[in-house]
């Protein structure tokens, strides 16, 4: 697989990755984000770095303007808004720039 932030640009992309993840039972992490947003280019070389640090994960990144269907599927209200999902459940969400959070959760429910 490959290291690094998988950009999902269709809802067909993001079921793939959803399933994919379900099959392998691996963690996903969702950077929810929008090109308008600062806080989410803040946020996007430390979503890039854990992508990288982090490999049994899988780190997906979803504009909420170009899958708004998906943002509402998962009521995100905020960007940027990351959401843990395992097994095709939510399990954790962050809400806004939490630089030293982000890290921390990850590396928490990594090991689930």
């Amino acid at each position: 697989m490959a290291e690094g932030v998988i950009a999902c640009h269709t809802v067909d992309e993001w079921k793939q990755q959803i399933q994919r993840s379900i099959e392998s039972k691996k963690l996903v992490v969702v950077d929810f984000t929008a090109s308008w947003c600062g806080p989410c280019r803040v946020m996007a070389p430390i979503f890039a770095e854990l992508a990288k640090k982090f490999t049994n994960i899988i780190f997906l990144k979803v504009d909420v303007d170009e899958l708004e269907t998906v943002a509402q599927e998962w009521k995100v209200e905020a960007m940027p808004t990351f959401l843990f999902i395992k097994e095709g459940n939510e399990v954790e969400k962050i809400v806004g720039a939490q630089k030293e959070e982000l890290p921390k959760k990850v590396e928490l429910l990594a090991a689930i």
